[in-house]
């Protein structure tokens, strides 16, 4: 039997794609409406076959965005250009394979799940060898279920790593093996955006405005919050891709996130995701109950952030500018430290004013791209001047805010030499003006607190102004 005449079948999940499509659609219904994840858990107990036809009868998910392997794809086109049929043979729903099959036009049939049977495994095996004979087919997959279906065919073919492939050729004597090597710590590092986690030295802010930084009690109290914080956070950001797989796709740099480009399994990335947030939580426990307030609140804010109201115009902005807030009283309330009413009202401005900027940014780039919206967000390009107006404007009245509190009683308290703060004054007013600057001319490509501990001359003006309230104190 030559080898064109011996169908080859393809598995969908982790093989074709690199995705899950049953966590995928799960994760579109949740963005939804977070209210199916207890209908799940009913259309569970009914079966997995159960659950995946519910789901998909109500999650849509546009194929032609999903991450294929494209060498596998390569190699299927010259199979099927020799003449060779190829069967789609999916445990996922029959639904998302048709229209999987319908976008690539070179499979000639299809098996998959449907609401009583969860093609997998040794029913995988069974559905193949009825339909085309035991050792009648070629089979490729990519996982420890797709044994049983390896020791039925002719040849296994295998997409992963190499302890699945000595799997197969266990059972299987003829095995052609795509191999994927895959850094799983880089990658989960990278997801975690370990290095947004610069934005939570903001919880240091009390500690060095109100001169305690000799304390080791409040400053060890201030390092559990600031890991406490980043753990917190990381989570939410490996949740927020995992909901916004659609929209990073379609962006032209977020398309290569670990988990949009599907490099990162989203179920390694629901378990990560979890762990950070216990070990936030306990390092929480370590800490005054108005911390754990304070970190409970940024997590929810945070998470309604992520499901809802980024969609909106300015609520966006303003829950951003909350959020950034939010650190430096998670400092103050970490440390039992006060907070001054200057401090707070300087805090707010000058985080939306950052906020400001970092929509401003990625309205410039989609202009640039000849685009009129961004995808997922409440804002057009002709937005552009109004949010430059409300941004330096809120920019420049928070440096008005740290002119006021210089000459006021409070720091002539605190300070032996207040007149040093003049100092801080002029470096900010230069700083937030170039932050602009940088932004108008399309050069700020990161989140702005991100890009003031990346560019040099921002981080020379973090330090002058650090050594500055040092120095004034």
């Amino acid at each position: 039997m030559s080898q064109a005449s011996v169908p080859l079948c393809v598995d969908l999940d982790g093989t074709l794609t690199s995705t899950d499509l049953l966590v995928e659609s799960f994760l579109v219904l949740i963005k939804r409406n977070p209210l199916y994840a207890f209908f799940c858990i009913g259309w569970l107990f009914r079966g997995k076959a159960h659950l995946k036809a519910q789901i998909a009868q109500r999650a849509a998910i546009d194929v032609t965005l999903l991450p294929y392997n494209a060498r596998l794809v390569a190699f299927l086109r010259a199979e099927r250009s020799s003449g060779r049929d190829l069967y789609l043979c999916t445990a996922a729903n029959r639904k998302f394979a048709e229209q999987i099959a319908s976008y690539f036009g070179f499979f000639a049939g299809i098996l998959a799940s449907n609401d009583a049977l969860n093609l997998s495994g040794v029913q995988k095996a069974c559905a193949l060898s009825e339909e085309f004979g035991p050792h009648g087919f070629d089979y490729c997959g990519n996982a420890l279920c797709d044994v049983p279906v390896w020791k039925q065919c002719r040849r296994a073919i295998v997409v992963g790593t190499r302890p699945i492939a000595e799997a197969a050729e266990m059972v299987n004597q003829k095995v052609l093996f795509f191999e994927e090597r895959r850094s799983l710590i880089g990658l989960t590092v990278r997801e975690m955006r370990v290095y947004q986690w610069v934005k939570n030295l903001l919880i240091f802010v009390p500690l060095l405005a109100s001169h305690r930084f000799t304390e080791g009690d409040t400053l060890r109290a201030e390092a559990i919050a600031f890991f406490s914080f980043c753990f917190c956070a990381s989570s939410v950001y490996l949740l927020n891709d995992m909901l916004d797989l659609d929209a990073d796709r379609r962006h032209i740099s977020k398309r290569n996130r670990p988990f949009a480009s599907g490099q990162l399994s989203l179920a390694f990335g629901m378990l990560i995701g979890c762990a950070l947030l216990v070990a936030s939580a306990g390092l929480a426990l370590l800490l005054p109950s108005t911390f754990q307030l304070v970190l409970a609140g940024y997590f929810a804010t945070t998470l309604a952030y992520s499901l809802r109201l980024k969609r909106f115009v300015l609520i966006d902005v303003f829950v951003l500018a909350a959020l950034y807030t939010a650190r430096v009283a998670a400092g103050g309330a970490a440390g039992d430290i006060p907070l001054s009413d200057w401090l707070i009202m300087f805090s707010i401005l000058i985080f939306l004013s950052l906020a400001m900027v970092k929509r401003y940014a990625e309205l410039d780039a989609l202009l640039r791209e000849a685009k009129v919206c961004a995808v997922g967000r409440g804002y057009v390009t002709q937005d552009l001047g109004i949010l430059r107006s409300f941004g330096t404007a809120s920019g420049y009245v928070a440096v008005l805010v740290l002119a006021l509190y210089m000459n006021s009683s409070d720091v002539r308290m605190l300070y032996r030499h207040p007149h040093a703060l003049w100092l801080l004054f002029g470096l900010l007013l230069f700083w937030i003006s170039r932050v602009w600057m940088l932004a108008f001319r399309g050069e700020m490509q990161d989140d702005p607190i991100v890009f003031t501990f990346k560019n040099r001359l921002s981080l020379l003006v973090v330090c002058l102004c650090v050594a500055t309230v040092i120095a004034a104190s």
